[in-house]
């Protein structure tokens, strides 16, 4: 077997270990599923909202919700990987012919499943409250795929951050840089209604990226490349950068 196939299978391995965890704490996995369905129902209804939004607010709702859902929930992860680390659990993975970065691996591939699940809930809930994207299969599964890409480059540079605060206590503080890049963007109201220059400051979001693109998308407005090609762009750059530092990080850690 070939190098590549064996991390392969270290890749697989770690990933059914983290679906165990699933069965184990099925309260937690349920509060991540419900989370942004109520953050969905409080800025759709009781909040309202929708400033410099024209047309059906919902509509516009739905692609930021989903955008900012891809951002939110990080912590789990990292908190996962920060107690791998204080509790030993990697430790004893140092003593097996394993690849560096499986366990990383492993992490990401079990939280890009729970985001895949979340997202169809939402998108579940959306369409019992009357949303319906309007592009068709194509653009549709091509919103899916802005936003997994979005959560796998977010998931990336939320796991270095874990490496480099080494302890589960310090995740808490490290997640809070996630609020200003997920309320400071256009996912809950258009930045022509904020001043110039937080509106010019939002624009250049990567999750206000995504969400103009899913929304073209979403709604039948086709894939306009001034929106598709940053928000392709802002995650593989930002994948670019972290996915070989956390490696990295969890080689050195691990020697």
């Amino acid at each position: 077997m070939s190098g590549y196939a064996y991390a392969l299978t270290d890749c697989w391995t770690m990933t059914r270990r983290e679906l165990a965890h699933w069965a184990r704490r099925p309260g937690r996995l349920a509060v991540g599923f419900v989370f942004p369905v109520m953050l969905l129902l409080m800025f759709g209804y009781l909040i309202g909202g929708g400033r410099g939004v024209g047309g059906a607010y919902l509509d516009y709702l739905m692609p930021g919700m989903l955008a900012l859902t891809m951002a939110f929930g990080l912590e789990g992860t990292m908190v996962a990987v920060t107690q791998d680390l204080d509790k030993g659990v990697v430790d004893r993975f140092r003593a097996m012919p394993m690849a560096d970065g499986a366990v990383l691996v492993g992490r990401s591939a079990a939280d890009m499943l729970q985001s895949a699940v979340s997202v169809a809930v939402l998108i579940a809930v959306g369409l019992a409250l009357g949303w319906r994207p309007q592009g068709g299969p194509g653009p549709f599964l091509g919103a899916l795929g802005l936003l997994l890409l979005f959560r796998f480059a977010m998931l990336w540079v939320g796991i270095h951050l874990a490496l480099v605060a080494g302890r589960p206590e310090m995740v808490q503080t490290v997640q809070i840089l996630v609020w200003p890049i997920g309320f400071l963007s256009n996912a809950l109201a258009a930045p022509t209604s904020m001043p110039d220059w937080l509106g010019t400051a939002v624009e250049w979001n990567p999750m206000s990226r995504t969400a103009t693109a899913v929304r073209d998308l979403f709604g039948g407005a086709g894939a306009d490349p001034a929106h598709v090609w940053p928000a392709v762009g802002w995650p593989l750059a930002l994948l670019a950068v972290f996915f070989p530092l956390a490696v990295r990080k969890f080689s050195r850690m691990s020697r």
